[in-house]
């Protein structure tokens, strides 16, 4: 039990409230006494970040390194960062690489590892001329041992990013009607091929305006499709992959409830590394972008809390806003916002106290600090 000078709850901002924790889960939030004599924190308490796409990070990449260990060190580089809950993604890759992935989050789940909510497969059922970063070699239409690796109840909870001309909207309804979240990117349908896809099962849209057809006035393209729907998506606010205009123009669009802040992030993510092999290639970092030898940008090296920084600094968001985007958002997205994504009653006590400069200044998991200095 402690007390913080504010608390982001459901109900908005929260002046200083009373947190109590037991087994790993909130009991209450409530107004504290005046004379109370419980630890008290100075900063802002906010919920844990969920990241639905996580390539890597800390130096590891989850198509190079597929094993529990792996998938342990991405976790602990991220949650240093403020993402107490993550789906590992690997990006297009051989059907034996998502075969490995799929063990490998299968054997990271059994083991407990907190944090690794499920898997993310970006591809690789993409359009060849928006594959961006991936591999062309690998792009194919989907295959019934893909299906049948995809739907293993085992997974936890499994998002999918494909071209909806290159899966068929059988497949989205098949796949969305098999519990996985169906996200559309890397794509470049038409407006009407985006929203059949929509109507069979897709419930979002895989980092907004990279790699996908875009808005024009008579050809609302997949960018506009997105900004007219109800559909949930991810925005990588690093200032590199969307200019922060066109990220208010999403903002203002779809609102808090749609949007979601994702990192993207590659191996180099949460270190000083500047570069690192990828495939037949390599990524270099310079500041914080990410390209490969052609230019052609390959991920972040981006941290949840940088995009939340960068969605306040550079958008013009409210904080209150911005933290929503990165948890309860994703939360809601997922299915499991009655466990995570807020700080109230019964949620899992995942939360951060943040200073002035939105720097971590503590982080509790599941109840439990990771802070040796706390």
């Amino acid at each position: 039990m402690f007390v913080c000078d504010y608390v982001l709850t459901p109900k908005g901002w929260q002046h200083h409230q009373q947190v109590s924790v037991e087994h790993g889960r909130i009991v209450s939030v409530s107004d504290a006494p005046e004379d109370h004599q419980l630890p008290t924190y100075h900063g802002r308490l906010v919920p844990g970040f969920i990241d639905v796409q996580v390539n890597g990070g800390g130096g590891v990449l989850f198509n190079q390194q597929r094993s529990p260990k792996a998938l342990r060190h991405i976790m602990a580089a991220h949650l240093e960062h403020g993402t107490t809950g993550m789906l590992p993604t690997l990006i297009t890759d051989s059907i034996e690489a998502m075969t490995d992935a799929a063990q490998a989050i299968k054997d990271a789940k059994q083991q407990g590892v907190a944090g690794i909510l499920g898997v993310h497969f970006e591809g690789p059922w993409l359009c060849s001329k928006r594959k961006g970063v991936h591999s062309e070699k690998y792009i194919r239409e989907p295959s019934e041992e893909e299906l049948a690796l995809l739907t293993d109840p085992e997974l936890g909870l499994v998002m999918v990013t494909l071209a909806p001309e290159t899966a068929s909207t059988t497949i989205i309804s098949k796949l969305a009607n098999a519990g996985i979240k169906v996200f559309l990117g890397h794509s470049d349908a038409s407006a009407e091929q985006v929203n059949e896809a929509l109507k069979a099962g897709a419930v979002g849209f895989t980092h907004l305006y990279n790699a996908m057809s875009q808005l024009h006035s008579r050809a609302p393209g997949m960018v506009g499709v997105c900004l007219a729907s109800d559909a949930y998506a991810g925005l990588i606010v690093d200032g590199f992959h969307v200019d922060p205009q066109a990220c208010q123009v999403a903002f203002r669009a779809k609102g808090k409830g749609q949007m979601m802040l994702v990192t993207d992030a590659m191996a180099l993510a949460a270190t000083d590394a500047t570069e690192v092999d990828f495939f037949d290639t390599k990524i270099r970092r310079k500041g914080n972008k990410l390209t490969t030898p052609d230019g052609t940008l390959a991920g972040s090296c981006l941290t949840m809390i940088e995009a939340v920084k960068n969605t306040v600094n550079l958008c013009d968001m409210p904080l209150a806003d911005a933290i929503e985007m990165a948890s309860l958002t994703p939360a809601k997205m997922l299915g499991i916002a009655h466990e995570v994504g807020s700080i109230a009653p019964g949620h899992q006590a995942n939360f951060m106290l943040l200073d002035e400069h939105l720097n971590i200044a503590q982080l509790w998991l599941h109840g439990e600090t990771t802070r040796k200095d706390a």
